[in-house]
Protein backbone atom coordinates (compact mmCIF):
# COMPACT_ATOMS: atom_id res chain seq x y z
CA UNK A 1 0.00 0.00 0.00
CA UNK A 2 1.48 3.49 -0.98
CA UNK A 3 2.03 6.34 1.70
CA UNK A 4 -1.14 8.19 0.46
CA UNK A 5 -3.28 5.46 -0.53
CA UNK A 6 -7.40 6.16 -0.12
CA UNK A 7 -6.22 10.08 0.34
CA UNK A 8 -7.91 12.81 -1.11
CA UNK A 9 -5.45 16.04 -0.60
CA UNK A 10 -6.49 19.92 -1.78
CA UNK A 11 -3.62 21.49 -2.74
CA UNK A 12 -3.62 25.19 -3.19
CA UNK A 13 -1.27 27.20 -6.21
CA UNK A 14 -0.26 24.14 -7.54
CA UNK A 15 0.51 24.61 -11.11
CA UNK A 16 4.03 25.39 -10.82
CA UNK A 17 7.23 25.65 -8.66
CA UNK A 18 6.77 24.04 -5.32
CA UNK A 19 2.96 23.39 -6.01
CA UNK A 20 3.47 21.34 -8.99
CA UNK A 21 5.98 19.48 -7.33
CA UNK A 22 3.66 19.00 -4.79
CA UNK A 23 1.18 17.78 -7.09
CA UNK A 24 3.17 15.18 -8.41
CA UNK A 25 4.56 13.35 -5.64
CA UNK A 26 0.71 13.14 -3.96
CA UNK A 27 -0.70 11.60 -7.35
CA UNK A 28 2.97 9.36 -7.37
CA UNK A 29 1.96 7.71 -3.71
CA UNK A 30 -1.68 7.24 -4.60
CA UNK A 31 -3.43 10.13 -3.51
CA UNK A 32 -5.93 11.54 -5.26
CA UNK A 33 -5.82 15.16 -5.81
CA UNK A 34 -7.24 18.83 -6.58
CA UNK A 35 -5.61 21.96 -7.00
CA UNK A 36 -5.90 25.52 -7.51
CA UNK A 37 -3.94 27.44 -9.50
CA UNK A 38 -4.81 31.27 -10.51
CA UNK A 39 -4.23 32.08 -14.27
CA UNK A 40 -2.13 29.27 -16.60
CA UNK A 41 -5.59 27.65 -17.51
CA UNK A 42 -3.61 25.62 -20.18
CA UNK A 43 -0.33 24.75 -18.06
CA UNK A 44 -2.50 23.09 -15.33
CA UNK A 45 -5.33 21.78 -17.05
CA UNK A 46 -2.15 19.56 -18.71
CA UNK A 47 -0.64 18.90 -15.23
CA UNK A 48 -3.95 17.25 -14.41
CA UNK A 49 -3.94 15.48 -17.46
CA UNK A 50 0.11 14.20 -17.51
CA UNK A 51 -1.00 12.05 -14.11
CA UNK A 52 -3.58 9.97 -15.75
CA UNK A 53 -4.63 7.54 -14.75
CA UNK A 54 -4.77 8.70 -11.04
CA UNK A 55 -7.24 11.11 -10.51
CA UNK A 56 -6.13 14.88 -10.41
CA UNK A 57 -8.45 17.69 -10.79
CA UNK A 58 -7.25 21.37 -11.28
CA UNK A 59 -9.45 24.35 -10.37
CA UNK A 60 -9.21 28.13 -11.20
CA UNK A 61 -9.51 29.90 -7.64
CA UNK A 62 -8.58 32.86 -5.77
CA UNK A 63 -7.35 31.10 -2.66
CA UNK A 64 -7.43 34.93 -1.00
CA UNK A 65 -10.96 35.32 -2.07
CA UNK A 66 -13.80 33.62 1.29
CA UNK A 67 -16.36 33.25 -1.36
CA UNK A 68 -14.26 31.41 -3.69
CA UNK A 69 -12.76 29.30 -1.25
CA UNK A 70 -16.39 28.23 0.24
CA UNK A 71 -17.36 27.47 -3.25
CA UNK A 72 -14.23 25.44 -4.09
CA UNK A 73 -13.98 23.33 -1.47
CA UNK A 74 -18.08 22.51 -2.35
CA UNK A 75 -16.66 21.53 -5.90
CA UNK A 76 -13.98 19.51 -4.61
CA UNK A 77 -16.50 17.59 -1.99
CA UNK A 78 -19.01 16.82 -4.71
CA UNK A 79 -15.93 15.86 -7.49
CA UNK A 80 -13.82 13.79 -4.48
CA UNK A 81 -16.56 13.05 -1.80
CA UNK A 82 -13.88 13.89 1.09
CA UNK A 83 -11.21 15.98 2.03
CA UNK A 84 -8.10 14.26 3.97
CA UNK A 85 -5.33 16.48 3.49
CA UNK A 86 -4.85 20.33 2.42
CA UNK A 87 -2.15 22.16 1.98
CA UNK A 88 -2.28 26.21 1.92
CA UNK A 89 0.26 26.91 -0.37
CA UNK A 90 -0.18 29.90 -2.98
CA UNK A 91 1.74 32.88 -1.89
CA UNK A 92 2.72 35.66 -3.45
CA UNK A 93 6.21 38.29 -2.79
CA UNK A 94 5.81 42.15 -3.72
CA UNK A 95 9.81 42.64 -2.45
CA UNK A 96 10.90 46.10 -1.70
CA UNK A 97 12.41 48.03 1.63
CA UNK A 98 10.06 49.11 4.07
CA UNK A 99 10.66 53.12 2.77
CA UNK A 100 9.44 52.43 -0.89
CA UNK A 101 6.82 49.61 -0.22
CA UNK A 102 3.17 51.12 -0.66
CA UNK A 103 -0.16 49.62 1.45
CA UNK A 104 -1.01 48.07 -2.06
CA UNK A 105 2.35 46.17 -1.59
CA UNK A 106 1.87 44.98 2.14
CA UNK A 107 -2.30 44.29 2.04
CA UNK A 108 -1.67 42.05 -1.18
CA UNK A 109 1.17 39.98 0.16
CA UNK A 110 -0.53 39.38 3.52
CA UNK A 111 -4.15 38.44 1.82
CA UNK A 112 -3.10 35.84 -0.46
CA UNK A 113 -0.43 34.64 1.83
CA UNK A 114 -1.85 34.77 5.38
CA UNK A 115 -5.78 35.52 4.62
CA UNK A 116 -6.01 32.60 1.94
CA UNK A 117 -4.82 29.78 4.72
CA UNK A 118 -7.80 30.98 7.03
CA UNK A 119 -10.14 31.21 3.82
CA UNK A 120 -8.96 27.20 3.03
CA UNK A 121 -8.79 26.09 6.93
CA UNK A 122 -11.93 27.37 7.49
CA UNK A 123 -13.89 25.33 4.56
CA UNK A 124 -12.62 22.18 5.15
CA UNK A 125 -12.94 22.18 9.11
CA UNK A 126 -16.34 20.66 8.70
CA UNK A 127 -15.42 17.69 6.76
CA UNK A 128 -12.62 17.20 8.61
CA UNK A 129 -14.46 17.50 11.97
CA UNK A 130 -17.12 14.78 10.71
CA UNK A 131 -14.65 12.45 9.78
CA UNK A 132 -12.98 13.10 13.32
CA UNK A 133 -9.47 12.84 10.73
CA UNK A 134 -7.03 15.38 8.58
CA UNK A 135 -3.89 16.59 8.32
CA UNK A 136 -3.41 20.58 7.56
CA UNK A 137 -0.13 21.97 6.16
CA UNK A 138 0.98 24.86 6.11
CA UNK A 139 3.91 26.56 3.93
CA UNK A 140 5.74 29.15 5.55
CA UNK A 141 9.31 29.84 4.86
CA UNK A 142 12.57 30.88 6.87
CA UNK A 143 11.97 34.11 5.91
CA UNK A 144 8.95 33.86 8.77
CA UNK A 145 11.42 32.83 11.62
CA UNK A 146 14.68 34.92 10.64
CA UNK A 147 13.27 37.78 8.53
CA UNK A 148 14.79 39.17 5.25
CA UNK A 149 15.69 42.80 4.69
CA UNK A 150 13.46 43.98 2.13
CA UNK A 151 10.63 41.35 2.60
CA UNK A 152 8.73 43.13 5.83
CA UNK A 153 5.58 42.01 3.89
CA UNK A 154 6.62 38.71 3.57
CA UNK A 155 7.88 37.41 6.59
CA UNK A 156 5.21 39.31 8.55
CA UNK A 157 2.60 36.96 6.42
CA UNK A 158 4.91 33.70 6.76
CA UNK A 159 5.39 34.53 10.73
CA UNK A 160 1.69 35.17 11.02
CA UNK A 161 1.01 31.52 9.26
CA UNK A 162 3.67 30.22 12.14
CA UNK A 163 1.18 31.55 15.02
CA UNK A 164 -1.33 30.53 12.51
CA UNK A 165 -0.51 26.81 12.30
CA UNK A 166 0.16 26.47 16.15
CA UNK A 167 -3.23 27.66 17.46
CA UNK A 168 -4.80 25.02 15.06
CA UNK A 169 -3.22 22.54 15.95
CA UNK A 170 -4.06 23.07 19.69
CA UNK A 171 -7.87 23.44 18.96
CA UNK A 172 -8.19 20.79 16.88
CA UNK A 173 -5.67 18.46 18.20
CA UNK A 174 -8.35 16.63 20.19
CA UNK A 175 -10.33 15.67 17.26
CA UNK A 176 -7.74 13.81 15.25
CA UNK A 177 -6.98 17.09 13.24
CA UNK A 178 -3.33 17.97 12.35
CA UNK A 179 -1.71 21.30 11.46
CA UNK A 180 2.29 21.23 10.49
CA UNK A 181 4.12 24.22 9.04
CA UNK A 182 6.94 23.53 6.41
CA UNK A 183 9.27 26.02 6.10
CA UNK A 184 11.53 26.25 3.06
CA UNK A 185 15.19 28.13 2.76
CA UNK A 186 16.54 28.14 -0.71
CA UNK A 187 15.21 26.25 -3.30
CA UNK A 188 15.84 25.41 -6.68
CA UNK A 189 12.98 27.67 -8.57
CA UNK A 190 13.34 29.90 -11.94
CA UNK A 191 14.35 32.61 -9.46
CA UNK A 192 17.52 31.22 -8.30
CA UNK A 193 18.40 29.48 -12.00
CA UNK A 194 18.66 33.35 -12.78
CA UNK A 195 21.24 33.99 -10.08
CA UNK A 196 24.81 34.86 -11.14
CA UNK A 197 27.30 32.32 -9.85
CA UNK A 198 28.90 34.65 -7.44
CA UNK A 199 25.13 35.37 -5.67
CA UNK A 200 24.90 31.68 -5.43
CA UNK A 201 28.58 31.21 -4.09
CA UNK A 202 27.75 33.58 -1.49
CA UNK A 203 24.01 31.95 -0.53
CA UNK A 204 25.79 28.89 -0.29
CA UNK A 205 28.27 30.10 2.30
CA UNK A 206 25.24 30.01 4.79
CA UNK A 207 24.70 26.52 4.42
CA UNK A 208 25.61 23.53 5.83
CA UNK A 209 24.57 21.48 2.88
CA UNK A 210 26.30 23.42 0.27
CA UNK A 211 23.45 23.74 -2.93
CA UNK A 212 19.92 24.66 -2.65
CA UNK A 213 17.18 22.31 -1.81
CA UNK A 214 14.80 21.13 -4.81
CA UNK A 215 10.56 21.10 -4.52
CA UNK A 216 10.82 17.65 -4.71
CA UNK A 217 12.44 17.35 -1.17
CA UNK A 218 9.79 20.00 0.23
CA UNK A 219 7.00 17.35 -1.40
CA UNK A 220 8.77 14.96 0.27
CA UNK A 221 8.41 16.28 3.77
CA UNK A 222 4.76 17.35 2.98
CA UNK A 223 3.88 13.91 1.74
CA UNK A 224 5.63 12.26 5.39
CA UNK A 225 3.27 14.95 7.27
CA UNK A 226 0.27 14.13 5.33
CA UNK A 227 0.18 10.14 5.77
CA UNK A 228 -0.77 8.23 8.72
CA UNK A 229 3.07 7.55 9.31
CA UNK A 230 3.39 11.21 11.40
CA UNK A 231 0.06 11.06 13.16
CA UNK A 232 1.77 12.16 16.37
CA UNK A 233 2.73 14.94 14.40
CA UNK A 234 1.46 18.43 15.31
CA UNK A 235 1.90 22.08 15.92
CA UNK A 236 5.25 22.00 14.01
CA UNK A 237 7.31 24.04 12.31
CA UNK A 238 9.69 21.80 10.41
CA UNK A 239 12.36 23.82 8.09
CA UNK A 240 14.09 22.16 4.86
CA UNK A 241 16.60 24.48 4.25
CA UNK A 242 19.81 22.70 4.22
CA UNK A 243 21.50 23.97 7.65
CA UNK A 244 20.73 27.69 7.06
CA UNK A 245 22.25 29.42 9.90
CA UNK A 246 22.12 26.86 12.22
Amino acid sequence: MQLLENKVALITGGSRGIGEALVRKFASLGASVAFTYSSSSEKATALAASLAPAKVMAYQSDAASFTQAEQLVKKVLADFGKIDVLINNAGITRDTLMLRMTEEQWDEVIRVNLKSAFNLTKQVLKPMLGARAGSIINMTSVVGVFGNAGQANYAASKAGMIGFTKSIAKELGSRNIRCNAIAPGFIETDMTHALDDKTRELYFSSLAIKRFGTAEEVADLAAFLAGDTSKYITGQVISICGGLNM
